[in-house]
């Protein structure tokens, strides 16, 4: 029955002649001038692309609203065999030693087809970046032309593989570094970055510090480590907002007395990494910087020493902090546990003394002037035995996200966060948007955070991150950010 009522329903398209004519429309074809096409974007972006590296594939929608087909005679790039573009078109490919053009389109009535794009830009010899367009050029039977934009923008940068610093190197501001298969600093050695260098890590990739790393960026101009995909994973994500992009930086046990001043570091798989060593000599030294949307660990300090400042540690799938044994002092910090891609994320801090059934004496574990929350309900932990001999640890000023303790001794002044209060959690922050997976971790105006601090302890960091002095209220805010009004 079923093969018959569609049987007849074509007869009737064949025999009835024009008042069935609609049938067909979808199957015909006009030259009608004002038969256009529709693109589901007037121009194809590329973000900023490293020179000489092919981007990731982007997508165009060409859509035929007409209620007939409409033919496409060809389909040309302006710049032909020049152009740094790359296009597929509905399957054929636009090869430049033809012109960078293809011919012969059908799009039927109501129906599309898909543009793919991609760019290799060439390199340009300066240290800024290049922009580039193009224009996807389509004749329409008809002899209307109708045009996409291809723009992109290409940054020449410095391919190193496997590189290792066997000298004392000084990195100067300009081109950005690329490094596949990891960069080294030998034993021995000193690397140093001045303001504004920048070092893109491939999947995979590592610094391993056997020596020493001076970082000294500046508020204006940050030294930068971040993952090598300059482009997006989707229209609204890039690729440099996602954990993972490449490894960390990792301080081997011969390495003492790194610095790192006004540092970004994100979207790696672990933050920094620093291996047992002397608790006497200092490891580490962290003032003004960032470690966000981290992979694993953000700062692991085993049992070393290492002073931290006015820094921001947050959005890790590990502990933001995680603090074993050794020597180490936080002022003015801000470790927020918001972590959005996965819910098995770690605590804001950590604290042990035994690890992998080996004890490391916490010699000196203190936090001023510290805000530690997240998304849990307590965010502070740890594995702290009471019968080790040495275990100094306390809390002077902070605001925790904990349970309230008892011990005054060690919990000083603190202020303690009330899950589902005013101004806490991700509640006291400038910017929470996690469907874009943006942040700004500095202080609202309702945030718990606000004058919770002490002077006694704000003398180090008379200033936070954005140079916001700390001393023109009543008291500092907890944190590496100060609260400004009218912002």
């Amino acid at each position: 029955m079923r093969h018959s009522a569609v049987l007849g329903f074509g007869v009737m398209c064949v025999l009835g002649g024009a008042p069935f004519a609609a049938c067909d429309d979808a199957m015909s074809f006009t030259t009608d001038r004002g038969a256009l096409l529709a693109f589901s974007t007037d121009t194809v972006r590329f973000d900023t692309v490293i020179s000489t590296v092919g981007s990731s594939t982007r997508q165009l929608m060409v859509y035929n609203r007409n209620g007939e087909g409409v033919r496409i005679a060809s389909v040309r790039l302006h710049r032909g065999s020049a152009t740094p573009f790359r296009v597929n078109v509905d399957g054929s490919y636009l090869e430049p030693e033809s012109g960078a053009r293809a011919f012969d389109f059908e799009v039927r009535g109501g129906d599309s087809i898909r543009v793919f794009a991609e760019v290799t830009m060439p390199s340009n010899g300066q240290d800024a970046p290049v922009a580039m367009d193009d224009t996807l050029i389509f004749t329409l039977e008809s002899g209307v032309e109708q045009g996409v934009i291809l723009s992109a923008v290409g940054q020449d940068a410095y391919m190193w593989r496997g590189r290792v610093i066997k000298e004392d190197t000084l990195l100067e501001a300009g081109r950005p570094i690329v490094v596949y298969d990891s960069l080294s600093v030998a034993q021995g050695v000193t690397l140093s970055m001045a303001p504004g260098v920048e070092l893109y890590f491939h999947d995979g990739a590592n610094l391993w510090v056997h020596g020493r790393v001076v970082a000294s960026g500046t508020k204006e101009h940050p030294v930068v480590f971040r993952g090598d995909r300059t482009d997006r994973m989707f229209d609204y994500l890039p690729y440099d907002n996602t954990p993972s992009r490449w490894g960390g930086i990792r301080l081997r046990a011969s390495s003492m007395d790194n610095r790192f001043e006004y540092v970004d570091i994100h979207s790696a798989s672990y933050g920094i990494a620093c291996d047992s060593s002397s608790a006497e000599t200092m490891k580490l030294t962290l003032e003004n910087s960032i470690l966000h949307n981290i992979g694993g660990e953000g700062l692991g300090l085993y049992h070393c020493r290492a002073y931290v400042a006015n820094t921001q540690i947050s959005n890790t799938l590990g502990h933001c902090v995680a603090v074993v044994g050794g020597w180490a002092e936080f002022v003015q910090c801000t470790l927020a546990q918001f972590y959005p891609w996965d819910a098995s994320r770690g605590d804001a801090l950590y604290l042990a003394n035994q690890w992998l059934a080996m004890d490391y004496p916490m010699e000196h574990a203190h936090f001023q002037n510290c805000l530690v929350t997240g998304y849990a309900d307590d965010v502070v932990a740890g594995n702290l035995k009471d019968e080790n001999d040495e275990l100094d640890y306390c809390f002077a000023n902070c605001v925790l996200r904990t349970v309230e303790s008892e011990d005054t001794a060690r919990f000083i002044g603190v202020t303690y966060e009330k899950p589902g209060e005013e101004g806490t959690g991700d509640k006291q922050f400038r910017l929470f948007d996690t469907g874009n997976f943006l942040y700004d971790f500095r202080l609202d105006s309702l945030s718990l955070a606000r004058d919770k601090g002490a002077a006694e302890w704000a003398v180090a960091c008379p200033a936070d991150r954005y140079g916001v002095s700390r001393t023109d209220d009543m008291a500092p805010d907890a944190g590496c950010y100060e609260y400004v009004s009218g912002e």
